[in-house]
């Protein structure tokens, strides 16, 4: 399901190459970190879902608004993973729990759970390299937003930072 899921995206996503890159790499660390922190397979299926969808609002946000905001995005992801999510004959409760992902994946405080913690880290490690960030900015994002031991050593390793 997961491959049809992703290819799907792919699909949804035609010709906007950047963004089929970066939901692909954000899929990619949020399994690795998932595995390398031994979540169960359900919750790493949910994960994997809302990894490939987070940002499946974008286009229609920069269609409505003229933006594509992280706010928006959640605002607006939801409905329209739900529909893919139901179309692909995913289960209720996945759907449910991805739009909430998606709902959310821009709001850093009161993560309530680990999919949703290694969702975030996922989301940073691929925008800290893409949006160029500095590496003090890289170095307070480590220290804000990431609390896993993988999602930190591969920030760690990934950026070369050497914390005091």
């Amino acid at each position: 399901m997961i491959n049809k899921l992703h290819f799907e995206m792919i699909k949804l996503y035609s010709g906007d190459v950047k963004r089929i890159q970066h939901f692909c790499k954000v899929h990619s660390y949020a399994k690795l970190i998932a595995q390398m922190e031994n979540i169960d397979t359900d919750t790493l299926f949910m994960l994997e879902t809302a990894a490939l969808t987070h940002d499946i609002g974008i286009h229609y946000c920069e269609e409505k608004y003229g933006s594509c905001n992280g706010k928006l995005q959640e605002k607006e992801g939801p409905d329209i993973a739900k529909k893919l999510l139901a179309d692909l004959h995913f289960e209720e409760q996945v759907s449910e729990r991805v739009q909430y992902l998606i709902a959310h994946h821009h709001t850093y405080e009161n993560i309530d759970g680990i999919d949703y913690q290694i969702l975030v880290e996922a989301d940073f490690l691929v925008n800290l390299y893409e949006d160029g960030l500095s590496n003090q900015e890289i170095e307070h994002a480590y220290k804000k937003i990431f609390r896993t031991d993988s999602g930190k050593k591969l920030c760690r390793e990934m950026f070369q930072l050497e914390l005091n």
